[in-house]
């Protein structure tokens, strides 16, 4: 396998980092902000062959920070997510970036055009709530937004989130309608499993899951269902529309049980590609969105990778199972690449 593999990752959350203060234009070691060490800022990126990502909006319920806002408090979620997009735009200004547009079908991106900045960035809101209203939609695409996600952990004014057990309210049912409209992408990962059926059952678009991992090798006999995690259902419903899901690098997310005593093995992550492979009998649905330092330090991440560059290691453990280099390109550009239209 090359060490010059090229990568797309469908879940990071950059200007979530820069505006609880880190320096995404620094070396990781020298970057401070949040959950340190850290692994990710542009460099890092660079530096590790991701070519292009999604780069997350997200704002979180209840938080006491840059992009926290208080329940009820559609205002403070809107002024919240407008900080991130300012950060994505601010770097495309300084020539950091290139954001992607929609290429006005669903799941399709396109470049403004000129050369590759590397990382180039497609934004994902995490949590539909700054979202003022399904009549705002628009806007946010014009900024460069290509897939929402209605709901993070917690839940939204839009639809339950994976700690509860609400589905779609109305404004989330007017919401997936102006997705559709749009050609908005459904991210489904943070859905509690009563609003990834009601969403399956309305939406038209194309859908992924940016960041999940798969339930039966995480729950424990006698353990609640963690609906942070697909069940093998979800994942043949999401793969048989043409979806993408995304193998996140969360260490308790690829440990069964949930453990959070040690790090994951690189083996124990490639058992979570193994298995959504083997449920759906081809290797075309899959691909990374590592969720890199989203909440959690280095120190979470499967043992021996680190920083982006360590993804090297995700292709050896596919290689040493058997995958051919196609496959295992296909795993870290093709796949996504295909999804969203993108060379």
């Amino acid at each position: 396998m090359s060490q010059h593999t090229k990568w797309f990752d469908a879940h990071l959350d950059l200007a979530y980092l820069s505006v609880l203060g880190r320096d995404m234009l620094a070396d990781p070691a020298n970057a401070g902000g949040p959950d340190l060490p850290g692994s990710v800022t542009l460099p890092s990126l660079r530096e590790g062959g991701i070519m292009a990502c999604l780069g997350t909006v997200f704002t979180e319920l209840g938080a006491d920070h840059a992009a926290g806002y208080v329940a009820g408090d559609a205002a403070g979620a809107h002024r919240a997510g407008l900080r991130q997009i300012e950060v994505y735009q601010g770097w495309e200004q300084g020539g950091e970036v290139e954001l992607m547009l929609s290429g006005g079908s669903q799941g399709s991106l396109t470049r403004r055009g000129g050369p590759p900045k590397t990382p180039d960035i497609g934004i994902l809101i995490e949590g539909a709530d700054p979202i003022s209203g399904p009549d705002e939609l628009s806007w946010w695409v014009e900024q460069g937004v290509v897939a929402v996600g209605l709901a993070w952990a917690k839940g939204s004014r839009y639809s339950g989130g994976n700690t509860q057990q609400e589905g779609l309210t109305d404004l989330g049912r007017e919401l997936i309608a102006e997705m559709d409209r749009l050609d908005v992408v459904h991210d489904v990962s943070h859905l509690s499993d009563r609003a990834f059926a009601e969403l399956m059952d309305r939406a038209t678009g194309a859908v992924m899951a940016s960041h999940s991992n798969c339930r039966g090798l995480i729950d424990e006999p006698g353990q609640t269902p963690n609906q942070r995690h697909l069940t093998d259902d979800q994942i043949r419903t999401i793969t048989a529309r043409g979806g993408m899901i995304g193998l996140n690098l969360y260490s308790p997310f690829l440990i069964r049980g949930g453990k959070r005593d040690r790090r994951a093995t690189i083996a124990e992550a490639v058992d979570h590609v193994e298995h959504v492979c083997m449920l759906v009998g081809h290797r075309r649905c899959m691909g990374l969105g590592s969720d890199m330092d989203g909440g959690f330090s280095a120190a979470k991440l499967p043992e021996g990778l680190d920083l982006p560059k360590d993804l090297a290691r995700l292709a050896e453990e596919l290689s040493r199972r058997g995958w051919g280099d196609d496959d295992i390109q296909a795993f870290a550009w093709g796949n996504w690449a295909r999804f969203w239209g993108i060379p």
